[in-house]
């Protein structure tokens, strides 16, 4: 009996059973006899958020794309279900064959945010896995990660056994094949050598093959140094220059349940060409690269074929910079309206809204809109290199308000670097003249009012971007800036939603962080600290307890200004984007100084030794 079916008698007293079944339509089964290496593929936080990540989508598909590699789901159970699991000594299992991930010869995690390192020891935990790589026998899975959070894998380094650095279409595949190489030419599998080999593949890193050194007096890092001299001093992402012939999923499994994004997810581009300074995507998936429409209503159709959903999300970090954008939803909408699916444009730029489109989108279903202006006053969207003017913010919105929509989503951060507080107060002026600007607007919908929700993050500094090296507003100035823009929103056609600053806190220090916070996670660990994206879960006393019992200061990694000359502890980590163009961004932001977008002007960042040429509106074909 697999741990699955023991499990299965027990689903009724738990919350959500459907999160556990698997059997889901489009899954892919396999002769567990006839595969060389099973992966059971991870995703560290509930079923109905794993379900909606593309990208586990494409890499399932890719695995299970060879006859001899077998790809399965694992979702980190609600506690309820951890703690029956534990109560009745039933190992974590992956949903297809309902094996337990110890028995696999994989178990990959996608790390997209750093709360969710907690989950990782919690699932190996329940798997029964040792936490530490380095206790882990021949006889144990290698435990592989990868997602944005590996471009800075120092936290949780002590955990893993490789980290595969960029995208996994191909450099994942690759290492699962050298280790069915392996294991073929060998006759007893010797974990380490195994992974001195899985070392010198393209775009993997396996950190107990560094050493890193400190400054005894103030703790920074004073080296980073491989200790075979046949693997690489400094790992390059996997970059896939011909986007347009990526791999993408003909089928995926549908779930029985509601999950966070239940519909078609459309990735139309990878990568984005506007260089805002606090963004880390915008850095790590350089260069910018698009599909062309023909491919992506192909895709769109053979997926709404085997899955029958209702929705298409086109997506990407911004969509309106897609160059045929208007040629792509005229290709879906040839099929779309007569089949009745929505089609959903999830990341506009509000400097580039086009009333004409949004018109098309909502034919069929109309969707959400939302902008993400990010700062109040002109001067610090130009310390951020928004490259958005006051004007075009509210010119945005009257095309919104012309297409019909009565309802704005507005995104700001607070705690830039520069900010003052007539820049907190500047973001409940432009509510209030993105307000007048519906009343004044003679084609707005009648008889209708207008809502605008404001909704702010706190800005968490993030490693390979230009903001890397500033720290965080301590807790009490972040917090005294939401109170200052609560008090400043004058009128009630304005709401006003802000993030959690003590969970900011957190995510700054393991954004940051080195290798000697793995005992603060250890220690959480043992304390029960799981689930920390949650509110319910959410313990920031169980934090403090934590760097309390292992003797780490916070402020030193969250709030702590690093000086440009530091060796940073992602340092190792090749990103694409030279750290000289970071410098130079970092420095630009202090003085309030633009860089063009790469349409306009390449501004050499050293994302082009990738090879890919900009997918731009004048390098595309219109003809194919």
């Amino acid at each position: 009996m697999t741990p699955k079916e023991q499990a299965f008698k027990y689903l009724k007293k738990v919350l959500k059973p459907a999160r556990y079944t698997g059997g889901e339509l489009n899954q892919i089964i396999k002769d567990r006899e006839k595969v060389d290496a099973r992966f059971a593929f991870c995703f560290p936080d509930t079923y109905e958020i794993g379900m909606s990540n593309l990208g586990i989508k494409i890499l399932y598909d890719c695995l299970n794309s060879k006859e001899n590699i077998w790809c399965e789901r694992c979702y980190a159970p609600w506690p309820d279900m951890g703690e029956l699991l534990r109560e009745k000594n039933i190992p974590l299992y992956a949903h297809e064959s309902g094996d337990a991930l110890r028995d696999f010869d994989f178990v990959g995690f996608t790390l997209q945010y750093e709360m969710s390192y907690t989950n990782v020891l919690y699932v190996l935990s329940l798997a029964g896995i040792p936490l530490l790589s380095s206790e882990r026998g021949d006889d144990c899975p290698i435990i592989i990660g990868g997602g944005p959070c590996t471009y800075n894998p120092e936290p949780v380094a002590d955990f893993f056994d490789i980290f595969s650095i960029g995208e996994g279409e191909f450099g994942l595949t690759e290492t699962v094949e050298c280790y069915i190489n392996y294991k073929k030419t060998h006759e007893k599998f010797d974990r380490k050598e195994f992974l001195h080999e899985a070392a010198k593949i393209k775009g993997n890193y396996v950190p107990s093959f560094y050493d890193v050194e400190y400054n005894g007096d103030k703790g920074q890092i004073s080296g980073i140094t491989p200790i075979y001299p046949d693997i690489p001093s400094f790992i390059e992402k996997n970059c896939i220059t011909d986007f347009d012939s990526a791999p993408f999923p003909k089928n995926v499994p549908v779930p029985f349940t509601e999950i966070v994004h239940d519909r078609i997810m459309l990735e139309c581009a990878r990568g984005c060409m506007r260089g805002c300074r606090f963004c880390q995507a915008g850095i790590i998936y350089r260069p910018y690269r698009a599909k062309k429409p023909k491919t992506l209503v192909d895709e769109a159709y053979c997926q709404y074929k085997t899955s029958g959903y209702e929705e298409i999300s086109l997506t990407s970090l911004s969509i309106s910079d897609y160059p045929r954008l208007m040629e792509l939803v005229d290709g879906l909408k040839e099929w779309t309206d007569g089949e009745k699916i929505g089609l959903s444009l999830p990341s506009m730029r509000i400097d580039s809204f086009e009333a004409e489109i949004m018109k098309k989108v909502q034919g069929v279903r109309k969707t959400g809109l939302t902008f993400a202006p990010e700062a109040g006053t002109q001067r610090l969207r130009d310390v951020i290199n928004k490259n958005i003017t006051e004007d075009e913010i509210l010119s945005g919105c009257r095309g919104a308000f012309s297409a019909g929509r009565t309802s704005v989503k507005l995104y700001f951060m607070l705690g830039l670097p520069t900010e003052r507080d007539e820049d907190v107060v500047g973001i409940a002026n432009l509510a209030g003249k993105i307000v007048d600007e519906f009343y004044k607007n003679p084609n707005r919908p009648k008889g209708r009012g207008i809502e605008v929700t404001l909704s702010t993050a706190c800005l968490v500094p993030k490693a390979h971007t230009p903001f890397q090296w500033f720290g965080q507003n301590d807790m009490e100035e972040l917090e005294r800036k939401q109170k200052l823009l609560k008090s400043s929103i004058t009128t009630g056609k304005v709401k006003y939603n802000y993030h959690d600053a003590k969970l900011s806190r957190i995510e700054a220090v393991f954004a940051r962080g080195d290798r000697r916070l793995s005992k603060a996670l250890l220690e959480a660990h043992r304390l029960g600290i799981i689930f920390d994206g949650w509110d319910e879960y959410f313990s920031y006393e169980a934090w403090e307890k934590v760097f309390e019992n292992t003797g780490i200061d916070p402020n030193f990694y969250a709030t702590r200004n690093i000086d440009f000359d530091e060796l940073l502890p992602w340092e190792h980590i090749d990103c694409g984007v030279s750290k000289k163009f970071l410098l130079s961004e970092a420095k630009k932001a202090i003085e309030g100084t633009t860089t063009p977008d790469c349409l306009t002007k390449c501004s050499a960042c050293g994302a082009a030794k990738f090879g890919a040429s900009l997918c731009t509106k004048r390098d595309i074909d219109p003809e194919n």
